[in-house]
C-alpha cells in the first residue's frame, strides 16, 4: 500500500475525523539567567527539519521531532494547544519535541471542523487520542518488522521504540515504513493514571508570536500584489441604497475604484439554499478599493449616499412594548411540559411571579472583522478568522456557482469570537468582492461598522412563576419573550426541569429586522441568571438555605431515564458542595455579602460563590469562587483561563452591558461610549475542579452563565434590593450607580 493510499485509508477511520536596528552598527544580547542554566538547549528551528509526512495530523522528522496539526479554529479557547496535547499522548512523545500547525479546512480528513458550542475537545476527545494511539502501534509494528520480533514485544516511550534486547529505534527512523503499513483496528489507549501530558501545564502554542506581535491574526494577513477594501452599510436597520455620489471618495489618493455589491448574495438569499452562518442584508453596498487600509477608509467617509426606509425603523420602546405583550399574550410554543402546571398554581398557598429583561448586546471582538479573498477562473483562495469555515466554504460555492473542491480555505488565529465569527458574512462580502474586481481583497471591517450593523445578541425577557404548597415548590413555569428567535436544543430540559413535578416552558419571539445570533453561551448567558436569582429569591420566601435548596432539588432528578434531561443530579451536587467548601458557604465575615449561583450548560456542571464587600458606601465584586466539573482537564492552565474569562464576561456585561436602538440606529459605535469592565473593577476569580476521569466536557462558555446570578444575589445581600434588570448599574437607585468604581 502506498503512503498516499495509506492516508486515505486513514481518513475513512473514524479515529481520524474530528471535530507577532535602523543606523548600523551591531548589537549584541544577552540573557543572565539562561547564562546561568546547565545544558541549555538551543531552539529547534522546525522549518529546517526533514519532515515525513504520517498522515493528515502528523509529521515526524528524521530527528524525533513531531508537527501536529491542529483541525479547528482557534478563537482564544485554547484548541490549537488542547487537542495536539491529546493527540501527543497517546502517541508518547516529549510535548518540547511537538510543533503545532494550524490546519486548513479539510473536509476529507477532518469533520466537524468548527468553534462553536464549547464542544471541541468533547467531540475531538476519542477520536484524537485514537488518532495518537493508532499512530504509535503503527510506528511500534514498523520497528517491530525491522527486527524481527513480535510488536507486544515492544514499547513506546517518548518518542523512542524499545524491544526485549534493550534495542532501540527512534519514530523518525521508522516512520516512513509505518506510513506503509496496514491502519490497525483495535488499539490500546492509555489509562489515565499513565497519562505524562493531559493533566499538565502546557503554555499556549501560540504565546510566544502573540507577546512578540508577530503575524497570526487575519487581520495580520498579507499577500504580494492584494488590495483594501472597506464597505460603506446602512445607517439603520431596515434602510437599502438608493444612490451614491464616490466622486470625493475617488479623489483620495491610494483609492483605486468604487463599486457595489449584493446582487450575488441577493440571487443566493432568494434561492432559499443559504445555511444559518449566512447573515447579509439584501441591500446593495457600496465598496471602497485601495491600496492601503487608511484610504479605503478616508474613501469610505467620503462617499455620499442616500438611504431609503425599507422596513421600520425600530428602537428600544418598541421592542420592550412588543415583549411584554407576548408575555401577557396566549400565543406561545410549548418546549417542555410535565404535569399540570394549572393545576399546580390553583391548588398553591402562594404563588411568585418575577420578570427579567436583558438588552441586545455587540459581541465587540479586539479584532473587528476581516477577511482574505482572492477569486480566480481556477480557484478561489480564502484566509482569515472565521469559527465556521466549512459553512463559509459552502456558501461562497453557492453564491458564486463555483465547485466547492476548487475553494480552498486557511484559518487564521482570532481575536475574539463569542459567536460573531460563527457568521460568515464578511467572508461572503471579501469572495463577492474579489470575484468582482477580478484582484486579491483584504476585506477591513472598522469596529464602528460591526457594532452599527453587526449581529447582536438578542434582547430577552423572561417571565417565571413558581406555586408554593405547604413550603414546597410544586410548580414552575418559564415563559421566554425574545427577538427573531428562542432558546434551542435542550435548553428547556435544563434545571431545574425533572427536580419540579409540574414544569412548563413556553417560548414567543417578535420578528424584527436587526440581525442577531449566537453571544457567548447564547441564551443561558441570561436565563441563568434569571432562574438563579429567581430561586434565590424562592429560598427566602421559603425560609431555606439557597445552598441547601438546590441540593433538596436535585436529589428529585437522580435516577431520572429522560432523555433529554442531560445534566447529572449527582455531578450538579458535587459541584455546589465543592464550591460550598472552597467559597466557605455559611461562614460570613462583617462587611462582605456572598452570592450563590449554579448551572449546567454545554455538558458542564458549574457552581459559583460571589463576594461582594461594601467599599466607601458602594458594593465591588471582591472574589468569585468557581467550582466546576468538565470531566478529564486536559491543559488544566487553559482550563483555569477558561473558566476565569467567563467568569469576568459575565460579571462585565452583567454590570455594565446596555445597547439601545433608536430608528434603526445603536445607541453605540465604540468603546467611548459602549461600556466593559475594567481591570480595576475584576475580582479574584479562584477555579477549582471535580477530580475525575470522565471524558471532557465543554468549557469556553460554561462559567459565564452563572456569574450574573452569583453577583446579583451577593448584592441583593449588600443592598437588600433584587435586580431584575441588566445593566445591574442600571436598575440601581442613584445613590449605587457607581458600583465597582
Amino acid at each position: 500500500m502506498s503512503k498516499q493510499e495509506n492516508k486515505l485509508t486513514f481518513s475513512r477511520r473514524n479515529f481520524l475525523k474530528t471535530s507577532a536596528l535602523a543606523g548600523g552598527g551591531i548589537m549584541i544580547g544577552f540573557n543572565l539567567f539562561t547564562a546561568c542554566k546547565d545544558n541549555v538547549k538551543p531552539a529547534v528551528d522546525f522549518e529546517k527539519l526533514n519532515f515525513n509526512d504520517f498522515n493528515a495530523f502528523i509529521k515526524i522528522s528524521n530527528e524525533g521531532y513531531v508537527t501536529i496539526y491542529s483541525p479547528n479554529p482557534e478563537i482564544g479557547q485554547g484548541v490549537k494547544t488542547t487537542m495536539p496535547m491529546i493527540i501527543a499522548e497517546e502517541l508518547d512523545v516529549e510535548w518540547d519535541k511537538v510543533h503545532v500547525v494550524q490546519a486548513p479546512l479539510d473536509t476529507k480528513n477532518y469533520s466537524r471542523q468548527l468553534a462553536g458550542g464549547s464542544q471541541s475537545i468533547r467531540h475531538g476527545w476519542d477520536a484524537l487520542r485514537q488518532t495518537g494511539a493508532t499512530t504509535k502501534q503503527m510506528l511500534v509494528n514498523a520497528a517491530a518488522a525491522k527486527w524481527g520480533v513480535n510488536a507486544s514485544s515492544c514499547k513506546a516511550l517518548k518518542g523512542v521504540i524499545t524491544n526485549e534486547k534493550g534495542e532501540t529505534l527512534s519514530y523518525g527512523e521508522v516512520v516512513n515504513e509505518a506510513a506503509l503499513l496496514e491502519v490497525p483496528e483495535d488499539v490500546k489507549l492509555k489509562d489515565s493514571s499513565e497519562y505524562s501530558i493531559i493533566g499538565k501545564d502546557a503554555k499556549n502554542v501560540d504565546l510566544s508570536k502573540i507577546v512578540t506581535g508577530k503575524p497570526l491574526f487575519g487581520i495580520d494577513y498579507k499577500k504580494e500584489g492584494m488590495l483594501y477594501a472597506t464597505v460603506l452599510r446602512p445607517s439603520a436597520f431596515g434602510q437599502v441604497l438608493e444612490s451614491f455620489d464616490a466622486t470625493e471618495a475617488k479623489k483620495v489618493n491610494g483609492v483605486v475604484d468604487v463599486i457595489t455589491i449584493g446582487e450575488k448574495a441577493r440571487k443566493f438569499l432568494d434561492s432559499g439554499k443559504f445555511n444559518w452562518t449566512f447573515k447579509l442584508t439584501k441591500t446593495d453596498k457600496v465598496v471602497v478599493v485601495a491600496t492601503n487600509t487608511w484610504a479605503a477608509i478616508k474613501g469610505k467617509n467620503a462617499i455620499k449616499a442616500v438611504w431609503k426606509n425599507d422596513s421600520n425603523l425600530e428602537d428600544t420602546a418598541l421592542h420592550d412594548t412588543k415583549l411584554n405583550e407576548i408575555l401577557d399574550g396566549t400565543k406561545f410554543n410549548i418546549r417542555r411540559e410535565d404535569g399540570n402546571i394549572d393545576k399546580a398554581f390553583a391548588e398553591a398557598d402562594k404563588v411568585i411571579e418575577r420578570t427579567y429583561h436583558s438588552p441586545f448586546l455587540p459581541h465587540n471582538c479586539m479584532e473587528p472583522m476581516n477577511f482574505y479573498a482572492n477569486v480566480t477562473t481556477d480557484k478561489i483562495h480564502l484566509v482569515g478568522p472565521v469559527q465556521t469555515p466549512e459553512y463559509a466554504a459552502t456558501a461562497v460555492s453557492e453564491m458564486l456557482d463555483r465547485d466547492l473542491d476548487k475553494i480552498h480555505i486557511e484559518m487564521t488565529r482570532m481575536g475574539g469570537g463569542f459567536g460573531r465569527r460563527l457568521y460568515g458574512d464578511f467572508v461572503y462580502e471579501a469572495a463577492e468582492i474579489s470575484n468582482a474586481i477580478k484582484k486579491p481583497i483584504k476585506l477591513i471591517t472598522t469596529r464602528e461598522d460591526d457594532v452599527n450593523s453587526g449581529i447582536y445578541r438578542p434582547a430577552i425577557k423572561y417571565r417565571i412563576s413558581a406555586s408554593i404548597k405547604d413550603e414546597k415548590i410544586t410548580g414552575y413555569h418559564l415563559k421566554e419573550a425574545a427577538i427573531n428567535s428562542n432558546m434551542f436544543g435542550l435548553i428547556p430540559h435544563f434545571f431545574p426541569a425533572g427536580c419540579i413535578p409540574n414544569y412548563k416552558v413556553s417560548t414567543g419571539n417578535y420578528k424584527s429586522n436587526i440581525s442577531t445570533g449566537a453571544w457567548r453561551a447564547p441564551y443561558t448567558n441570561f436565563l441563568a441568571y434569571a432562574e438563579q436569582s429567581f430561586f434565590d429569591e424562592l429560598a427566602e420566601e421559603l425560609g431555606q438555605d439557597t445552598v441547601q435548596l438546590r441540593l433538596d432539588l436535585l436529589e428529585n432528578v437522580k435516577g431520572t431515564t429522560d432523555e433529554k434531561i442531560q445534566y447529572s443530579g449527582k455531578r450538579m451536587q458535587e459541584v455546589i458542595k465543592l464550591v460550598a467548601e472552597k467559597g466557605e458557604w455559611g461562614k460570613n465575615k462583617e462587611g462582605v455579602f456572598k452570592g450563590f449561583s449554579a448551572y449546567y450548560s454545554h455538558n458542564t456542571h458549574v457552581a459559583e460563590v460571589a463576594e461582594v464587600e461594601m467599599i466607601d458606601g458602594t458594593p465591588k465584586i471582591t472574589k468569585v469562587v468557581a467550582a466546576v466539573d468538565c470531566g478529564i482537564v486536559v491543559n488544566p492552565t487553559g482550563a483555569i483561563n477558561q473558566v476565569q474569562g467567563g467568569v469576568l464576561d459575565g460579571i462585565g456585561h452583567a454590570m455594565y452591558g446596555d445597547f439601545n436602538f433608536k430608528e434603526g440606529k445603536p445607541s453605540s459605535q465604540n468603546f467611548d461610549a459602549y461600556r466593559l469592565i475594567r481591570m480595576n473593577e475584576t475580582p479574584k476569580v479562584e477555579v477549582h475542579f471535580v477530580k475525575n476521569n470522565l471524558s471532557p466536557t465543554g468549557l469556553g462558555e460554561p462559567g459565564l452563565p452563572p456569574a450574573g446570578g452569583a453577583v446579583s444575589n451577593a448584592i441583593f445581600k449588600a443592598l437588600n434590593k433584587r435586580l431584575y434588570s441588566q445593566p445591574f448599574v442600571e436598575s440601581m437607585n442613584k445613590d449605587v450607580e457607581k458600583i465597582l468604581g
